[in-house]
C-alpha cells in the first residue's frame, strides 16, 4: 500500500477500516477495507481528519479483492443465477427462478481447500425460491495472488453451483384400498397430494379409486398412461400386509424399479419406478398426516428433471431423519440435507 493525499485519492481503493466516532451516538466504520473512493467521500474523510490516506497500489501479478471475486463468481456459478453487486469483496448468489439448488460438494471443498479463498453455500437438493440468496463467495485479503485464482480456474474444470428450475407436470393419483372403494372412509390422502404438487404448479389431472385388486390398479396406472400423465402417484396398499398390493402392481407393469423402501423417516415404505421416464410413485400413508415426510425430498429433484438412482434413495440416509419441529421449518432445517 501506498500513502498519498485525501484530495488525490479519487478512485483509489482503502486498505483498512476508517471509523467515525460521535460521543454517545455512533461508533462505526464510516469506510470499510476495499472501499473505493468517490468525489463526495473527500469532505467526510476530511471531517474524519484524514487528509492522507493509506490505499492499494496496484501491483502486477496480484488482484484486488473485488476483481477476485469476478473471477470466482465466474469460474464456479452455473444456471438459473443472477448475482448482486461487488461489495468489500463479497457477491451472493442469488436464485433467479424458484428450483432445486444443486451444489458439486467435491468440487467445493476442493476450492476452499487452496486457501485465501471462499465459496459458502445452502445445501445441495435444497428447494429454494426467487430472489433467495444461495451462495457467496470472496476471498480473505484484500489483495491476492493471481496465480492462486488461475490455478483455480485451472483445477475448478466445471460449475460448482446452479439452480435447477421446475418443470411442471401433469399428476395423476390413483389410491387404492377397498375401504375407500367402498365409501365406508373418506379419501384424505389426494387433497394433500393436490396440496403439494400444485405448490410447484403441477396439475392434477384425475384421481382414481380402486379396490384391492391386482390387476385392476395395474389397469389404472397402465391408462393414467395412456392419458398423458408424466407423473403417478399410488397411494394407499403400500404396507408388506399380504392384502396390501400396490408395490406388486407397480413392480408388475414392467417399469424399472429403482427403490421399494427409503433410509427416510418419516417415508420408509416410499417406493419408485419408472416406466421409461415417467416417474410412478408410491406413497406411505405418513403422507397424509405428517407435516414433511419421504415425498417432500423427492418431488422437487423429479419436477427438475433428476432421474433418481438407488443410490440416490440411499444417500438419504444420512439427514433422513424428520426432527418432526413444531412449527415445521422445513426446508430451513436438517431433514434430507445429508445429501
Amino acid at each position: 500500500m501506498k500513502k498519498i493525499n485525501v484530495h488525490e485519492a479519487v478512485g483509489s481503493v482503502i486498505c483498512h477500516d476508517i471509523t467515525q466516532i460521535i460521543p454517545g451516538k455512533v461508533k462505526d466504520a464510516a469506510f470499510k477495507k476495499g472501499h473505493i473512493v468517490r468525489e463526495e467521500d473527500i469532505p467526510v474523510l476530511l471531517s474524519l481528519g484524514k487528509e492522507h490516506l493509506y490505499v492499494w497500489e496496484k501491483k502486477e501479478g496480484m488482484l484486488h479483492e473485488n476483481e477476485a471475486a469476478e473471477r470466482l463468481k465466474n469460474l464456479s456459478a452455473g444456471k438459473g443465477l443472477c448475482f448482486s453487486e461487488t461489495k468489500e469483496g463479497k457477491i451472493n448468489f442469488i436464485a433467479e427462478a424458484d428450483g432445486l439448488l444443486k451444489v458439486d460438494k467435491e468440487l467445493l471443498l476442493e476450492l476452499n481447500s487452496m486457501g485465501e479463498i471462499i465459496l459458502s453455500t445452502l445445501h445441495n437438493n435444497m428447494p429454494v425460491k426467487k430472489g433467495q440468496k444461495v451462495a457467496g463467495t470472496k476471498i480473505i485479503p484484500l489483495v491476492i495472488e493471481e496465480e492462486k485464482i488461475k490455478k483455480a480456474e485451472e483445477i475448478i474444470n466445471k460449475k460448482i453451483i446452479e439452480v435447477l428450475p421446475y418443470r411442471a407436470k401433469k399428476v395423476a393419483i390413483v389410491t387404492t384400498g377397498s375401504e375407500v372403494y367402498s365409501g365406508r372412509i373418506k379419501d384424505s390422502f389426494g387433497p394433500v397430494i393436490k396440496r403439494k404438487v400444485e405448490e410447484f404448479n403441477c396439475q392434477v389431472i384425475g384421481q382414481v379409486i380402486v379396490p384391492d385388486n391386482l390387476e385392476v390398479i395395474k389397469k389404472a396406472i397402465k391408462e393414467w398412461i395412456s392419458k398423458g400423465a408424466e407423473m403417478i402417484i399410488c397411494t394407499g396398499g403400500m404396507s408388506v400386509d399380504p392384502d396390501d398390493l400396490t408395490p406388486t402392481a407397480i413392480k408388475s407393469i414392467g417399469g424399472e424399479l429403482v427403490s421399494y423402501g427409503a433410509p427416510i423417516l418419516p417415508g420408509s415404505m416410499f417406493l419408485l419406478a419408472y416406466e421409461k421416464e415417467l416417474p410412478i410413485l408410491g406413497l406411505p400413508g405418513c403422507v397424509m398426516y405428517n407435516e414433511r415426510t419421504v415425498f417432500d425430498l423427492v418431488l422437487p429433484r423429479l419436477l427438475a428433471g433428476e432421474k433418481l438412482t438407488n443410490y440416490d434413495i440411499a444417500a438419504y440416509g444420512h439427514g433422513g431423519l424428520c426432527m418432526e419441529c413444531d412449527p415445521c421449518r422445513f426446508p430451513n432445517c436438517s431433514f434430507g440435507k445429508g445429501v
